[in-house]
């Protein structure tokens, strides 16, 4: 059996990207217009899961107030009272957190600083991909 064409030893492949540092790690960013694979943050999704179970247990009554329940849950109450916040987010948000369809600008370090109440603004802060 005989090649009529022969096979280049290399293959040269171009995909643009730029790696930037985000939170002490490299995330590699695709140029705009590219679609992202989806990846779940596991810190907001964790954060997400704190902030919902810690309302739920304050409107059930367990703890009479925030500072009793970050006694118990061994946090300081300012760090409970801003992850809570993100139980204000829109639903849309809260979906794309869960999806992993999230912007790179949706990190815990903004949502624990303060975020507009009504949800259009927050759409236009955190628009998800």
């Amino acid at each position: 059996m005989t090649r009529t064409k022969a096979i280049p030893e290399t293959i040269t492949i171009h995909v643009p990207f730029r790696i930037v540092k985000r939170g002490g790690r490299k995330e590699m960013v695709l140029p705009p217009g590219a679609r992202a694979p989806r990846q779940t943050d596991n810190t907001l999704i964790r954060a997400l899961a704190r902030a919902f179970r810690w309302k739920r247990m304050l409107e059930l009554g367990d703890f009479a107030s925030i500072a009793e329940l970050a006694e118990h849950e061994k946090v300081a109450p300012s760090y409970m009272t801003r992850v809570m916040r993100m139980t204000l987010l829109a639903p849309e948000i809260v979906e794309a957190i869960l999806d992993g369809t999230q912007g790179p600008e949706l990190t815990l370090a903004g949502l624990l600083e303060p975020v507009a109440l009504e949800w259009k603004q927050q759409h236009q802060v955190f628009q998800p991909r």
